[in-house]
């Protein structure tokens, strides 16, 4: 490791965030300024903003930002590509010229302040830092429910992830080196950067409300989020399909044997009821199961593909020459 103070790139994705940046990059660059006075990282450290293809201002915000300040740069994919896409794009780009990375939202409600707590954690021989939720008590009842038994689902799909982390953490550039070799289309960062290996530690922070602004993560993203998170981290929904299937037909035997003992000492009596039960059951868990292997085969395709994960149209830095 260098002894060099490292240099920082607070990595930001934005989507339609125009009302809450000019409420938060105040505070980014506060603790950035902070971190470089106290010694702990470069001066020439930055923040970069990702714009993943916003229908408002918030491209020509980012823009005029950077023209004020030498310490914002930003970034424009060509198309909205997602919040991990977006993600990846401001990692892969900041990974050859930074010597660490910290990933936050940019709607403030990630504690700012723990950043020079992941720094430190850097300094004591850390790659990866994850910052964790102490509780979840800002959240509804409905999420913080959901949320805390999707963490646990996914731990016993068999994917490694860290409990209450989501994408507010630290990573060195020698992380993102290896973490490059990772091709995939479908991407979960969360569940993703464990797989790397690398020393990693946690921090722990209370999580606030949005600063300002409405939130761009509905129940209808969240959820795919998480239906992806488990498909491309595991295969254990096909195994239990499996096992599912082999125990149906372990019960199809038995009622088979049945059938014929009742046959043969003439207690078979016809039952439309039970006829229309079975039926309805062993066709509910076909179509369940035939939807979920081909969730894994839709994800193959995708993956033959090889489609580029995003396409950056705008560096500020191009034109500032930064």
């Amino acid at each position: 490791m260098s002894k060099e103070l490292p240099r920082l790139s607070i990595v930001i994705p934005c989507y339609n965030e125009e009302e809450v940046l000019p409420v938060t990059v105040p505070l980014f660059r506060a603790q950035l300024q902070k971190m470089v006075q106290n010694g702990s990282i470069a001066a020439d450290s930055r923040i970069l903003f990702v714009n993943d293809g916003s229908k408002d201002g918030t491209w020509p915000l980012i823009e005029d930002l950077a023209a004020r300040y030498v310490d914002v740069e930003g970034l424009s994919l060509s198309r909205n590509r997602g919040h991990q896409n977006a993600l990846l794009a401001g990692l892969m780009e900041a990974r050859s010229a930074f010597d660490i990375t910290i990933s936050i939202d940019c709607d403030g409600q990630d504690d700012i302040a723990v950043m020079q707590d992941m720094v430190d954690a850097y300094h004591n021989g850390n790659d990866i830092v994850y910052g964790v939720r102490k509780d979840r008590s800002s959240d509804t009842w409905f999420k913080r429910t959901t949320a805390q038994g999707y963490y646990k689902f996914l731990h016993a799909m068999g994917a490694e992830v860290v409990y209450n982390h989501a994408d507010y953490r630290l990573v060195s550039a020698r992380v993102l080196n290896a973490f490059s070799d990772f091709h995939e289309v479908n991407i979960y960062l969360r569940g993703m950067f464990p797989l790397v290996g690398f020393s990693s530690t946690s921090v722990s922070y209370d999580r606030h409300e949005r600063l300002a602004g409405e939130s761009h993560y509905p129940l209808k993203k969240m959820l795919a989020l998480a239906f992806n998170g488990i498909t491309s981290l595991s295969i254990k929904p096909i195994r239990i399909i499996t096992s599912l299937g082999l125990f149906i037909s372990a019960l199809s035997f038995l009622l088979i044997v049945w059938v014929f003992i009742s046959y043969f000492t003439g207690n078979s009596v016809p039952g439309w009821s039970s006829s229309v039960l079975a039926t309805a059951l062993l066709g509910g868990i076909q179509l369940l199961s035939l939807g979920v292997i081909g969730e894994y085969v839709g994800k193959i395709y995708l993956e033959t593909k090889q489609r580029p994960r995003f396409i950056i149209s705008e560096r500020t830095w191009e034109d500032a020459n930064v």
